[in-house]
């Protein structure tokens, strides 16, 4: 073939994939545009087909570009008008930005970034001004147009406006009327604290506890012969007095401390002398079981002077009363010792605006929700009110007294169980009446982003107190390995799992589901040893092994990558970034990859991660309980069938659920049954206080008082039992 048509031919495909570059710069976004011609003075396009050995790929899409910047609309001719900023030779830039905003930062037109990514792997034909760019195809646009770049500075968060509610100010003291006193009854255990309390109120309650020992802490209003009302708590082992104290809420008016005269002052009797102490409020000593023969008022007295509670008699300011609450001896007396001191203190509130109180005790009620106990304090609580504590807020449904009577409101000293919330708010925590749900909402918020705020001033002071502790310890292995690069150090620690790492993918078999492997990324050197630190403290390797198989400075990489895909392990990375392309590489790796700012909840995340590799445990759950009152049998073929007759106890029994029965404390059978009736009557299900005749899948016979339970099986994730402190 003739070596001119060669030329001519290899000409001809040039120029087709410069119409190509062509077609595709003119026609994005230019539905109505118009073609404007202007030859080039330098190398027209005629002059190249005569001329081929001046056509040269990079002129011949010069002039492409060259024709393509007269191609206008009408709203291009408006953007060329506006005069674009200079740019000094450095351009702010930022993860991701549009090629119309890169333009906009360079100072250049749109043609000028596509001239330049002409030079790029990136497809031109799928990209418009609008189309998202990402660092590295950013950093590389700014240097091939001969600028440097910089980083575009992080915009501060603006400090919040505190949107906290707090309390009102104190009201004129002409307004104040009078309330009942808030008493609570403190001592040893079994001293007699329930009992004193339920001849108080001529209640029960004492026989309902297990065990007659105090479950949970009870609030109850008194109503005396005289027309006196007293609010009175009971605690159990004072922990939730203690965290009243701590809030800084004064709830108590007065302490009844009781002490039995045969035993004497105990140790939970001096952790009671202590809380009252700690809240500032008086005493009334009440010396119980003064019945029992062994009984001695005066040494209880006398042992109490050794912890600055003085009698009366003996010169003091506390009252001694001798009691016996289980047969209601001198009850009375005390009642009314406590309305004098009541009386003494003048007692009295507000019972106008907007309501303010106290959370004693809180529990999530299956038919209920959360519920709270809780003392008024300011106020008058009705129902629709819209309350705040902690971290959540209600709108009260319902109301109840503490015989769960249903109330309409509740004014100041007055016991009250409140249905509403969100969440269940924690015992000691402040109550407050907003004027809205939106409001609600606001203070919810607020006290939520103080917390965190709070957390991560706390994470602050964490790593420069884990620095400062390891410093010395931290020189100590620097000097060892002073005479190896960063990247030799992190050699070291890739030796010792050599053999796994050039293992092929079928020789190194599942890795063990208990075992996390970590890969830990930190912006700075001070960073990635806190985090470290904060992982030495992990003890549960019997629960999950935590092995860290590499860390280092810097952002997420390749080799981090395939790493974790080595190792089957996590990436962890703490203020450090990954790019687009390691996403897509870990995602179709399937490694995960964690990126946090805040070390806490990097911390969370770990505890998440390693509960997700315990294996699940296996709950059972009791729908019904039935007695065995009766047996007999059945012919079945030539077989006869051991029936039982029973009654439903508690919940009911579901022919389909699983079944086990219970002979003297021990499980002596466990299945399913194989038939369940009622009069007779096949049915799948038998309701609370019903009468049914059951049989097993099993030839056991029943004796009457067997117990047979009726369960499900439902799989819980476990939870690690690491506590790193936070």
């Amino acid at each position: 073939m003739n070596r001119g048509l060669i030329l001519k031919f290899e000409n001809l495909v040039q120029l087709r994939g410069a119409c190509r570059q062509l077609h595709t710069l003119s026609y994005r976004k230019a539905s109505r545009a118009q073609w404007k011609p202007v030859q080039s003075s330098a190398h027209p396009v005629w002059s190249l087909l005569m001329y081929p050995q001046f056509w040269q790929k990079d002129k011949l899409i010069s002039v492409a570009l060259l024709q393509r910047r007269h191609l206008t609309t009408k709203e291009e001719t408006k953007k060329k008008k506006k005069k674009l900023p200079l740019t000094k030779g450095e351009v702010e830039i930022k993860q991701k930005m549009t090629v119309e905003e890169l333009a906009q930062a360079m100072g250049k037109d749109i043609d000028h970034i596509y001239e330049v990514l002409l030079y790029t792997d990136i497809d031109l034909d799928s990209l418009e001004p609008d189309s998202i760019l990402y660092e590295d195809h950013i950093k590389l646009i700014v240097k091939k147009s001969g600028m440097k770049y910089k980083s575009a500075k992080l915009k501060e968060e603006k400090e919040r406006e505190n949107a906290d509610a707090v309390k009102r100010p104190p009201a004129d003291p002409a307004l104040l009327t009078p309330r009942p006193p808030v008493v609570t009854i403190l001592g040893h255990v079994d001293h007699g604290k329930t009992t004193l309390l339920d001849s108080l109120r001529k209640t029960q309650v004492a026989s309902m506890e297990a065990g007659g020992i105090t479950q949970h802490i009870g609030a109850f209003l008194v109503h005396l012969p005289s027309g006196e009302k007293i609010t009175f708590l009971d605690t159990p082992g004072h922990a939730a007095f203690s965290a009243m104290r701590a809030r800084g809420t004064h709830v108590t008016d007065i302490v009844i401390l009781v002490v039995a005269a045969e035993d004497g002052v105990m140790q939970q009797t001096i952790e009671s002398i202590q809380h009252a102490k700690n809240a500032g409020v008086p005493l009334i000593l009440a010396i119980n079981k003064c019945d029992k023969p062994e009984a001695d008022p005066e040494r209880v007295k006398k042992e109490l002077l050794a912890h600055d509670v003085v009698c009366e008699e003996f010169g003091g300011d506390v009252q001694a009363i001798n009691i016996s609450a289980l047969k209601g001896e001198n009850l009375m007396v005390l009642a009314e010792a406590t309305v004098a001191l009541a009386e003494m203190l003048e007692l009295k509130a507000d019972s106008a605006g907007l309501v303010e109180g106290t959370v004693i005790e809180s529990r999530k009620d299956k038919g209920k929700g959360p519920v709270t106990t809780a003392i008024i304090q300011r106020g008058t609580l009705r129902k629709g009110c819209v309350l705040v504590a902690g971290k959540t807020w209600a709108k009260v449904r319902f109301m109840f007294d503490e015989n769960g009577k249903a109330v309409d409101a509740a004014s100041p000293g007055i016991p009250v169980e409140i249905m509403g919330w969100k969440e269940v708010p924690s015992a000691g925590d402040e109550i407050l009446e907003v004027e809205s749900e939106q409001r609600a909402h606001e203070v919810v918020d607020w006290r939520i982003y103080a917390e965190q705020q709070e957390r991560m001033k706390r994470d602050v002071e964490v790593i420069e107190a884990k620095q400062k502790e390891h410093r010395m310890e931290y020189e100590k292995q620097q000097q060892k390995l002073a005479h190896l690069s960063w990247r030799q150090r992190k050699s070291v620690l890739y030796k010792a799992n050599k053999h796994l790492m050039f293992s092929k993918p079928k020789e190194r078999t599942e890795m063990d589901k208990n075992v996390l492997s970590l890969i830990i990324k930190g912006d700075v050197d001070g960073s990635v040893e806190a985090i470290l630190n904060i992982l030495d403290s992990y003890d549960a390797n019997d629960e999950c092994k935590l092995d860290i198989i590499h860390f280092g400075m810097g952002d997420i990489s390749e080799t981090d990558i395939n790493l974790a895909e080595t190792f089957n392990g996590v990436v962890y990375g703490f203020s450090v970034k990954a790019n687009e392309s390691i996403k897509q590489l870990a995602a179709k790796k399937g490694i995960k990859i964690k990126l946090h700012n805040i070390i806490y909840k990097l911390i969370e995340d770990l505890k998440d991660e390693l509960n997700s590799r315990l294996p699940l445990s296996v709950v059972e759950n009791t729908i019904g309980e039935a007695s065995v009152l009766n047996i007999f049998s059945v012919t079945v073929g030539k077989n006869k069938v051991p029936v039982a007759g029973c009654r439903v106890q508690k919940g009911l029994l579901d022919k389909k659920m699983k079944f086990k029965l219970i002979r003297n404390g021990d499980a002596i059978w466990k299945g399913s049954l194989s038939s369940l009736k009622h009069h007779k009557d096949d049915v799948p299900v038998i309701k609370p206080g019903m009468d049914c005749g059951l049989s097993l899948d099993k030839h056991i016979e029943f004796n009457i008082g067997d117990e047979i339970i009726c369960y499900e099986e439902k799989e819980v994730q476990q939870a690690t039992s690491w506590d790193p402190g936070f």
